[in-house]
């Protein structure tokens, strides 16, 4: 956290700042908080305790619930927001408020949130948001070490089998490359029932799975750490699709027997050939995904193999698809389609996110079956999304960690 605040700052100094603040994503993904607060020396506008502020040791957070204003706006559109001394309010007023994105490869970390005397201009925000890419680095670089960061982020408690689920989920749930946009989002259930994702983005091939538990609670989050351990695995070991399904199958079956358990796990897991759009899926019982591909979303026709982990001898196929130029997929759990949420249209959601970037669009699902169930799942809700820009090897026009012409469009 020191090294944290030290280069905020510095930033704020070296452009002329009263005060920088560090704001993290909160992992509801509906929020920031204000992690870091640096009231420079000559500050004149010392920022008051706010309400609902948090507070462990040394260390204060405070949760920034998005409302559609100006925080939520850099985050979404991935542009620079000032707001005038006379649109801002309380302990802001009399400065001009500078919020830059901190983003790297699509992942949105939080923003940098900058108190100034003067309005800047063009040159200074531009600066400032090549400054804020490279706070990005400094989180990932220093989180690796301490648990300041995730604790600022947990605005909720977290349980035993969230603490397991949390730890199996990757880093980044975005990764834009140029061939591809993938983001994931994961609504936990009140009690957690083992859903996963997982990608990972090698030279030339995009490998990705989403898988889901059979069960709640610790059981399942165990199930589905021995299940993620296991593709993870065999795709380090290089092993073909069909080589990661079969061993870990193998491998859940073998624990099964061993500790007398029934567990099974459904899942796909992909490889996508960055280098032809060719796109290889294994069904083992699994939801199948949506394919968005110009104004018609439908459900893929996926042949679909028995779950991970009840049978040794179960064999599996895999699939090809050979993606277009603006396609989307969507990948699902079956909690985005349990019985309570049966009035929601998801193909009809998906259609109507086509414009959103797969960060935003992801959220707006999950959003969507909790206004349908009430906030009352019953079970994990998790989705997916890869959008095909195809041309594998063009260089990604990237300003300040994101590329704008991906970002979603301004809220109105």
């Amino acid at each position: 956290m020191e090294a944290l605040e030290t280069v905020t700052r510095e930033l704020g100094r070296a452009f002329g700042a009263t005060e920088v603040s560090f704001l993290i994503a909160d992992l509801s993904g509906r929020a920031l908080v204000r992690l870091t607060h640096v009231p420079l020396a000559d500050s004149v506008l010392a920022r008051v305790t706010a309400s609902g502020e948090r507070g462990e040791a040394r260390e204060r957070a405070t949760v920034l619930p998005f409302d559609g204003g100006p925080t939520e706006q850099a985050v979404r559109t991935q542009t620079v927001q000032v707001v005038p001394p006379e649109g801002a309010g309380g302990e802001t007023a009399g400065a001009w408020t500078l919020l830059a994105p901190i983003t790297e490869r699509g992942e949105v970390i939080g923003v940098l949130e900058m108190l100034l005397r003067e309005e800047p201009g063009a040159d200074t925000k531009e600066r400032i948001a090549q400054m804020a890419h490279f706070l990005a680095f400094v989180v990932i670089a220093n989180r690796r070490h301490t648990d300041l960061f995730e604790w600022g982020q947990r605005s909720r408690p977290s349980s035993l089998s969230a603490e397991i689920q949390q730890r199996l989920l990757p880093a980044s749930r975005t990764c834009e490359a140029g061939a591809f946009t993938l983001s994931a989002w994961l609504e936990p259930a009140s009690d957690i029932a083992g859903d996963t994702f997982d990608y990972s983005l090698a030279r030339d091939h995009l490998h990705l799975s989403v898988t889901d538990a059979m069960g709640h609670g610790v059981a399942a989050a165990l199930t589905a750490t021995l299940c993620v351990g296991g593709l993870r695995g065999a795709r380090r070991r290089g092993a073909s699709l069909l080589e990661q399904a079969a061993s870990t199958n193998a491998s859940l079956v073998a624990h099964a027997i061993d500790k007398t358990l029934d567990d099974y796990v459904t899942g796909i897991v992909g490889r996508l050939d960055l280098n032809t759009g060719v796109l290889e899926l294994v069904n083992a019982g699994h939801v199948p995904p949506y394919l968005a591909r110009g104004d018609e979303v439908r459900s893929l026709d996926l042949p679909a193999d028995l779950p991970f982990g009840l049978f040794t001898e179960t064999s599996y196929r895999a699939t090809s698809l050979t993606l277009e130029p603006g396609d989307r997929l969507v990948f699902v759990t079956d909690g985005m389609l349990e019985r309570s949420a049966a009035g929601l249209d998801l193909a009809g959601v998906i259609a109507r996110t086509r414009d959103l970037h797969p960060r935003e669009a992801a959220r707006y699902l999950a959003d969507s079956i909790l206004d349908e169930t009430g906030e009352d799942l019953r079970d994990d809700a998790t989705i997916l999304l890869v959008d095909w820009y195809g041309e594998h090897g063009q260089v990604r026009t990237t300003v300040s960690g994101a590329d704008p012409a991906r970002a979603s469009a301004r809220l109105v």
